[in-house]
């Protein structure tokens, strides 16, 4: 049976559930919290991977008919990271799962598994939602409590990539042809933070010899999702600046928002955690605006408050000095 702790964030080699309370308000202090239990982990089937995959599962202790968030890790991370947001989500009302890709798991390059790594992810997030309910049944206390009709992928970096093939970006063949769609009906929403942009000439020769998958076409992206950028993000995979990590919202139709943080790089003030430690803008204000908007937009995109996002929008703009700014089609 695995232990319950009322302490820090479990680390990564250990093993059971962890229960934490997050009291933070969001804007205008008028949510509502509850204690978090996170449980990792929990193992589901999949045959073709070589090995199963392994979940975290992080969702609040009361509630029904509560919502669903699967989060894609950039690459080297695991379901252990991303815990601002993590837990900030699930403290308000849904329940996150978080795979760990095999990409973290040391794969070699002469791995049959390695040239079809991006596809591999996003199997991973299609067998989870395959598997809700082996999900309910692993977890204490969630059997029931999970509306599978409110779900939304999200993820940051090559996550985020992961996550949006989900909502219908497809990765463009070695002929310059789109791919076959991985788009999934189930997914009603996604966040996608720090988004690559388009591949060919844009990307950075280290990006082209290793990471030639990441090419996007973003022209079958129809799902609604919320596009998060930092306008310092340098990244080594381009040859372009930070402006094309909004590739996702100039060119798609499901992309109608973008949030740009002045003056963030790659980890958007340290999303990632303190698991992570390549952070290099750590900001706990940029943080909180990641938090407080990605929650407002996947709740009015969930159908649990059409208010949300717009009173969001409206709250960011109003202050005298802003830290971003959100542009909507």
């Amino acid at each position: 049976m695995p232990d319950a702790a009322q302490h820090g964030p479990l680390g990564p080699s250990e093993k059971g559930i962890h229960l934490v309370s997050d009291t933070t308000p969001a804007d205008g202090g008028n949510d509502s919290t509850t204690p978090v239990i996170s449980v990792r982990p929990v193992a589901l089937a999949a045959p073709d991977r070589g090995q199963d995959l392994q979940v975290r599962v992080t969702a609040p202790t009361t509630g029904h008919n509560l919502p669903v968030v699967v989060f894609s890790h950039g690459m080297t991370l695991t379901m252990d990271d991303y815990a601002p947001l993590v837990d900030f989500w699930a403290a308000r009302g849904f329940v996150v799962i978080q795979p760990t890709h095999l990409d973290s798991l040391g794969l070699l390059p002469d791995d049959p598994r390695t040239p079809p790594i991006w596809r591999i992810r996003t199997d991973d997030l299609t067998g989870v939602l395959d598997q809700l309910d082996a999900i309910e049944d692993g977890v204490p206390g969630l059997a029931g409590r999970i509306d599978q009709d409110r779900i939304a992928v999200a993820g940051h970096s090559w996550g985020a990539q992961t996550a949006s093939t989900l909502a219908g970006a497809r990765v463009v063949d070695a002929d310059g042809t789109p791919g076959e769609s991985m788009s999934d009906s189930r997914v009603r929403a996604a966040v996608l933070l720090c988004l690559p942009g388009t591949g060919g000439a844009d990307l950075s020769p280290l990006a082209a010899q290793y990471f030639p998958f990441m090419s996007p076409d973003f022209a079958e992206l129809k799902t609604p999702s919320l596009i998060v950028a930092g306008d310092h993000d340098q990244s080594p995979l381009t040859v372009r600046g930070p402006d094309w990590f909004t590739d996702g919202y100039r060119l798609s139709s499901g992309a109608t928002d973008l949030l740009t943080l002045f003056g963030a790089e790659h980890g958007l003030g340290g999303i990632q955690g303190s698991n992570d430690t390549r952070t290099t803008d750590e900001s706990p204000e940029r943080v909180a605006v990641v938090q407080h908007a990605t929650l407002a937009y996947l709740r009015t995109a969930l159908g649990l408050d059409n208010d949300a996002w717009p009173a969001a929008r409206r709250t960011l703009t109003a202050t005298s000095d802003p830290l971003g700014r959100i542009d909507s089609k």
